[in-house]
């Protein structure tokens, strides 16, 4: 076969890449185009009409002050900001501590320590939900952030992708803080967490928006609106108003909008680091 056809055939398979991946795309993006089409059009317009009118004819931003004046729901942003970052801060923090040693440090029973974390992976969240529901009362955390947080406060799938990040640090840097007296503790803030940088980003991000859009627990522990999250106070505008689609359209935007903009901020640090580069050959 000669260049020339090897060259045309890897551009074909290349826009067939392309395609593919489009098409994925598309499908992916179109509820949530259709959603903010809803929540742009005009009591005038057919929000069903089909073929669906993606491109509404009169766009308008009332649907959104509607829902702003007459919800609390910089109550709601407010309330889901601080339990996104609460969780994802204590999450990091517990995670790496419990990763760290099951990754660098020898003791016995490690792996079967280890092991049982992640078999805990299987466990759906309905199972443990009535004791950790039962726990939370008892320990007096119903109808507070904290007990928001509770469950979240660490993941054995975090936990699993720490440790693997812990792994691939070359061993050098290691030895060389401890020969300048560096402590566990020392080692495990000045040079693993900077080393897996990558991972702990990748892991507080999934932490935020597992965080951001969880509706059943705070739906169990919270009874007070003033603790209201953002999912439960767009499931409150169903009965508000009564199945008007544009304002139920226009919470969710106003919910999905902050963790849209925050993946778009921060994936250009969802990239593999090569901490070898650190270590002189």
């Amino acid at each position: 076969m000669t260049r020339s056809k090897v060259s045309a055939k890897s551009k074909w398979q290349i826009l067939g890449t392309y395609a593919l991946l489009s098409a994925i795309a598309i499908v992916m993006l179109l509820p949530l185009l259709w959603l903010l089409s809803t929540a742009l059009k005009s009591p005038s317009e057919n929000i069903f009409a089909f073929p669906p009118q993606l491109i509404p004819e009169q766009p308008t931003l009332a649907n959104f002050v509607k829902v702003w004046q007459t919800h609390p729901f910089g109550r709601y942003l407010l309330n889901s900001t601080i339990v996104a970052v609460l969780t994802v801060s204590l999450n990091l923090l517990f995670c790496s501590l419990a990763a760290y040693p099951l990754a660098r440090l020898q003791f016995r029973g490690r792996q079967a320590i280890f092991s049982a974390i992640v078999a805990t992976i299987a466990i759906p969240f309905q199972i443990s939900m009535i004791p950790l529901y039962i726990l939370t009362v008892q320990l007096g955390l119903k109808n507070t952030y904290l007990g928001i947080i509770f469950p979240s406060l660490a993941s054995a799938f975090g936990i699993f992708l720490l440790r693997q990040a812990f792994q691939g640090v070359p061993e050098e840097l290691e030895e060389a803080a401890r020969i300048d007296g560096c402590s566990e503790l020392g080692i495990w803030w000045h040079i693993m967490l900077p080393a897996v940088r990558p991972a702990l980003v990748t892991l507080g991000l999934f932490v935020f928006i597992g965080s951001w859009s969880d509706f059943l627990w705070p739906l169990i522990v919270i009874d007070a609106e003033e603790f209201y999250t953002l999912p439960l106070g767009v499931a409150k505008l169903e009965g508000t108003f009564s199945l008007d689609w544009r304002a139920i359209a226009a919470g969710s935007i106003l919910s999905v909008a902050p963790v849209f903009a925050i993946f778009v901020g921060l994936q250009r640090y969802i990239v593999t680091t090569d901490v070898g580069s650190g270590v002189k050959g």
